[in-house]
């Protein structure tokens, strides 16, 4: 790529494939230079089941995204989810050697590591564990332990586990279309990051991502996410039932959806009707929209009910717990006519339609702005984000004692499976990573030694 702050996000979706090109501006803001939309045919739920087609989809979405914005894309930040990723709360803790000296980010990382090889189901893998807080010598609710004297430290953590022929079919499809992988991130927390603002994470937030093949769903507590978990209905199951209740096909089955749906049959009068033509010179259908509405009521009920239940788990009744700031909705499936007060009636909880455009620059295309799009702006900020983090990594800080370059840092990270690197004097002082860039780091470690 031309430009070294320009930023590519790939959402692999059940229904659509994005490709979003993106910089930051001046101001701090996303800056969409190019946006590639394809059908996406080889992805059932979230998962690959078919490598062939999928390629095909994501290089289709790849050369248009290039041609609107005249850039070469040579490797991406892959959106995951899918209905194998499941999440769980773990505790675990250390006892250190010398409690005389205050823990620093390697008893951290060694907490983490030591979670990593907790046994998980076959096929399954840890791809996410993320602490949320810590405990030193019985002392709770601390945020970050480092400087701090301790014998024993503990932490809870959200686990986030996926299964590994899933995730590395995935790293073949990105890489088989001719792209390089520069990062992994769990789609519910790229959408979060596009549509939740800080103060809604820090009061209590769930986000309900619907989309096409599966609903994705993130729950913040005091700025840190506490819950995930992926339901395995979306979109295309509510397309599904107006086909068979209807008896139409699913062309007209998703225009029907689209153009005419409600959540809520009270709204429609039952003389409204939509007429339909016929196959191949059979007579019209009439379908009245009170009937449509009841069909779309019943899935999405059955929708929002499985994810109320999810938030129920989390503990959202108990007083600490509470979510303060309700629900956010987003993902294709929130545009749905009514299904914000259908959220609310359902669940008792403030309900709103999340849009990534609070991140994006003023100019932007008002379609960008769309929950359609909320995952692919999400991941285009992380690339961003961890491109800028990386520039900062590269440039060595001029002072006489401490200095450290990235080739030191991989020594550093490689030591314990190398022996070639010097021993360093000096303990350099390096800009900490976060555990989510360690995460994806591993993950694409793994996906490179899968070959």
């Amino acid at each position: 790529m031309e430009n070294n702050n320009i930023a590519v996000g790939l959402d692999i979706g059940t229904t659509k494939i994005v490709a979003m090109i993106g910089r930051k501006n001046e101001y701090g803001k996303l800056e969409i230079l190019g946006v590639g939309k394809s059908k996406s045919l080889g992805v059932h739920r979230g998962v690959v089941n078919n490598i062939t087609q999928t390629i095909q989809s994501i290089q289709q979405a790849v050369q248009e995204a290039e041609s609107v914005s005249d850039l070469k894309i040579t490797e991406v930040v892959v959106g995951i989810a899918g209905q194998h990723i499941r999440s769980l709360q773990h505790s675990d803790y250390i006892t250190r050697t010398n409690a005389d000296e205050v823990i620093d980010e390697e008893d951290i990382d060694l907490l983490i590591n030591q979670v990593y090889k907790l046994v998980m189901l076959p096929g399954e893998e840890i791809i996410h564990v993320l602490p949320q807080e810590y405990k030193v010598d019985g002392q709770a609710e601390i945020k970050e332990p480092i400087g701090m004297y301790g014998g024993r430290l503990e932490a809870n953590f959200h686990v986030v586990v996926g299964q590994v022929s899933s995730i590395r079919n995935i790293g073949r499809c990105v890489k088989s279309s001719g792209l390089g992988l520069a990062g992994i991130t769990l789609e519910p927390l790229a959408s979060a990051n596009a549509v939740l603002s800080q103060e809604e994470k820090e009061a209590g937030v769930a986000l309900i991502d619907i989309g096409g093949g599966t609903t994705d769903l993130a729950i913040f507590k005091d700025g840190i996410i506490r819950h995930t978990a992926v339901i395995p209905f979306g979109g295309n199951v509510i397309t599904e039932d107006i086909k068979e209740g209807c008896s139409i096909i699913e062309k007209q089955a998703e225009l029907l959806k689209i153009k005419f749906g409600s959540a809520w049959p009270g709204e429609n009068k039952d003389n409204e009707i939509v007429s339909i033509p016929g196959l191949r010179g059979r007579e019209p259908k009439e379908i009245t929209l009170k009937n449509l509405s009841k069909i779309i009521h019943a899935r999405v009920v059955e929708i929002i009910e499985q994810a109320f239940l999810e938030i129920k788990n989390y503990g959202h009744e108990e007083q600490k717990k509470k979510l303060i700031a309700g629900i956010v909705l987003t993902g294709g499936g929130s545009q749905l006519n009514h299904l914000k007060q259908l959220v609310e009636y359902i669940t008792g909880m403030d309900t709103r339609i999340g849009y990534p455009n609070e991140h994006l620059a003023g100019d932007s295309d008002a379609e960008m702005a769309s929950p359609l799009y909320a995952t692919a702006v999400g991941l285009v900020m992380n690339a961003v984000e961890n491109q800028s983090k990386v520039v900062v990594e590269e440039e060595v800080v001029e002072s006489p004692t401490e200095t450290v370059s990235e080739a030191e840092y991989a020594s550093e990270d490689n030591a314990e499976h190398t022996n070639t690197s010097a021993p360093i004097q000096s303990e350099p002082k390096k800009e900490r990573k976060s555990i989510f860039e360690k995460w994806a780091d591993k993950l694409k470690d793994f996906l490179d030694n899968a070959e």
